[in-house]
């Protein structure tokens, strides 16, 4: 079966808790289990959650000798600063997907600039608890 790795960067642990007007009440395993509902006996989704920049770098890195079909990150805000994890994910010879629960134009002027957007295949935001499916679903057609 195809196996696609979604990675959840920093504080992403605390949905549900962290600014619910913002990204909604679901936890992340509200989100785990709504995605895996919608895609069940399509994909084999592995899912990695860390506060650490170093260990989410690490975990890109890792992907590149496994049999994955896809990353789909959400790096949190790291993906206003992290470099590292920008040049991580351009070693991926397999299409990147980089998700945000909420639109990120719509908010604060800081959060415009995706720097690991820049090593992405493509960018899903403001799709609320859909956005994982919808990043997935993209790659199964």
């Amino acid at each position: 079966m195809k196996k696609m790795l979604i990675i959840n960067g920093p504080n992403l642990n605390m949905l549900g808790q962290r600014e619910p007007e913002v990204y909604g009440k679901d936890t992340l395993d509200d989100l785990k289990k709504f995605t895996e509902s919608k895609v069940q006996n399509q994909v084999l989704l592995e899912w990695y959650q860390s506060n650490l920049e170093g260990e989410i770098v690490s975990r890109i890195q890792k992907a590149h000798s496994e049999d994955y079909m896809a990353v789909i990150i959400n790096p949190g805000g790291y993906a206003h600063t992290s470099v590292a994890i920008h040049d991580a994910m351009k070693i991926l010879k397999i299409p990147v997907i980089e998700v945000h629960l909420s639109q990120v134009y719509k908010r604060e002027d800081f959060r415009h600039t995706l720097l690991t957007a820049k090593a992405a295949t493509a960018i899903m935001s403001g799709f609320g608890k859909q956005t994982y499916y919808i990043a997935i679903n993209s790659q199964l057609q």
